[in-house]
C-alpha cells in the first residue's frame, strides 16, 4: 500500500502529522518559557511576546518560531534577543519534548497580521468594491445570489 503525503499550495508537500505534533508541543514549551519569565534577558522580559506557530523541518532538528512582540513594537530588538537566547529555549525544549536530537530553534517574525491586513486593504480599495458592486447589479440577469 503507498503512502500519500498531503499537498500543500501550488502541490508541494505540506507537513507531516508528526512534524505538526511536534512543532505544538516546540510552541507550547517556549511559550511557557516566556510565560514564566525564566529567560534572563530585559527586552525578553519587558515585553509580551506571543508565539503564534513553530514550523519543524522533515528531519525535526530545525524549529522554526514566528513570534511577535505586543502591538508589534520593538520587533527587531525583540527577535534579536530571542535569537541571542536561543541556547536556553534548546536546553529547554530538549527537556520538554522527547526526541532523539533537541532542534535548533530559530526565531522569525510572524507577519501573518500584516498580510491579513493588505488583504482587508485591498478588499476594501475602491477598485474592488466597484467590481462587486458590478456583481450585485439588479439590472444583471442572474441576480445577486445566482437565482433566475
Amino acid at each position: 500500500m503507498s503512502r500519500h503525503k498531503s499537498r500543500g499550495p501550488g502541490g508541494q508537500p505540506g507537513p507531516s502529522q508528526r512534524q505538526l505534533r511536534v512543532g505544538e508541543l516546540v510552541k507550547h514549551a517556549v511559550s511557557e518559557l516566556l510565560v514564566r519569565g525564566e529567560v534572563h534577558d530585559d527586552t525578553i522580559a519587558s515585553h509580551v511576546i506571543t508565539v503564534t506557530e513553530v514550523r519543524m523541518s522533515p528531519d525535526l532538528k530545525l524549529a522554526t518560531a514566528y513570534v511577535m512582540p505586543l502591538g508589534g513594537v520593538d520587533l527587531k530588538p525583540v527577535l534579536e534577543a530571542l535569537n541571542r537566547n536561543k541556547k536556553h529555549f534548546r536546553s529547554v525544549v530538549a527537556g520538554a519534548v522527547n526526541l532523539k536530537f533537541a532542534p535548533d530553534i530559530r526565531f522569525r517574525e510572524d507577519d501573518t497580521f500584516e498580510e491579513a491586513m493588505r488583504i482587508e486593504r485591498l478588499l476594501h480599495s475602491p477598485k474592488v468594491r466597484q467590481d462587486i458592486e458590478k456583481r450585485s447589479d439588479p439590472d444583471d440577469d442572474a441576480g445577486a445570489d445566482g437565482e433566475r
